[in-house]
């Protein structure tokens, strides 16, 4: 391959349609931009510019060689960047992918931290609540909240348990009655937390050891659940949502708890990766990172009320 130097040195000409740009952009000398493209020229034997007094255009062999050039270098760099995330645990560019609500609620403050910790450490976020396919998604890491994956190639790490609980509003008891048993539970009321449009299946179990099996409604479904926190405060349902969103509301009373003493099935946050054989360093640095800030900072528990 050509040398790698003189590619990129044509690639930047052929962008900005200028020597001089390119030689300030690459912070080189016109005369070496000018230099290193004509010996390109030379080995090549095709003319890559035609030069004017007024612009510099493309041949179209300028043409056919940056089009095949361009997805090489690119695909060289981003080798480059994964060698190079492979062997420094302090200096690369991470991409986390995080749950909405939760990315909102608890990321900021964490990754504050970590970047005063780790200041040569770029970072992708991306918030969303669809399920991302670690394998072919372009993420190193995904923050969850979830119970053991299905695909058994993933890995994951757990972090901490997430409590959840059933919550409603005090003014929906005002003109429903209050359920005592699982059996009570109008679906109608229920709101459903789905991603894929079908209603959720909410299984409770009691303290004594007794199971139910409820099916929320479909009159409301969302797949973001600080949005089911409103409606269910607002008064309109009753709503299955992990203690870091209802807590706050629970303290102030605009929420209470429905049916104590029912739990949902546990679930955990975690990491999960791509099939690693091992962490890349620099996905270490972050995992580590994440999980005592969960442990030192934000609890185990997310400080959950009681």
């Amino acid at each position: 391959m050509q040398d790698i130097k003189s590619i990129r040195v044509f690639l930047k000409v052929a962008e900005l349609r200028s020597f001089a740009e390119a030689a300030r952009a690459l912070a080189l000398t016109p005369a070496s931009v000018t230099r290193i493209v004509a010996r390109l020229e030379q080995d090549l034997g095709q003319q890559l510019f035609v030069r004017t007094t007024r612009q510099v255009a493309l041949t179209s062999a300028g043409a056919l060689v940056a089009a095949r050039f361009m997805p090489v270098v690119q695909d060289f760099d981003r080798v480059a960047e994964e060698v190079g995330q492979a062997v420094r645990p302090d200096h690369g560019r991470l991409r986390l992918n995080a749950p909405l609500s939760l990315g909102v609620r608890l990321l900021p403050d964490l990754v504050s931290g970590f970047r005063l910790a780790y200041p040569n450490i770029a970072l992708d976020i991306s918030l969303t609540d669809a399920f991302v396919d670690i394998v072919d998604a372009p993420c190193d890491i995904a923050i969850r909240i979830s119970g053991p994956p299905s695909d058994k190639s993933t890995i994951w790490r757990k972090i901490c348990k997430v409590p959840r609980r059933l919550v409603a509003a005090p003014a929906l008891f005002a003109r429903t009655p209050r359920p005592a048993d699982p059996s009570d539970l109008e679906p109608a009321m229920c709101l459903s937390y789905a991603s894929d449009g079908t209603p959720e299946t909410w299984v409770l179990q009691h303290d004594s050891g007794a199971k139910r099996t409820v099916r929320a409604g479909a009159q409301v479904i969302s797949n973001n659940g600080d949005f089911l926190y409103a409606l269910a405060k607002a008064g309109d349902g009753i709503a299955l949502l992990p203690d870091f969103i209802v807590k706050d509301g629970l303290a102030r009373r605009e929420v209470e708890e429905v049916l104590p003493g029912w739990a949902p099935p546990q679930i955990w946050l975690t990491l999960f990766y791509p099939p690693y054989e091992a962490l890349p360093p620099l996905v270490a640095t972050f995992s580590d990172f994440f999980e005592a800030y969960m442990r030192e900072v934000a609890g185990l528990d997310f400080g959950g009320v009681a």
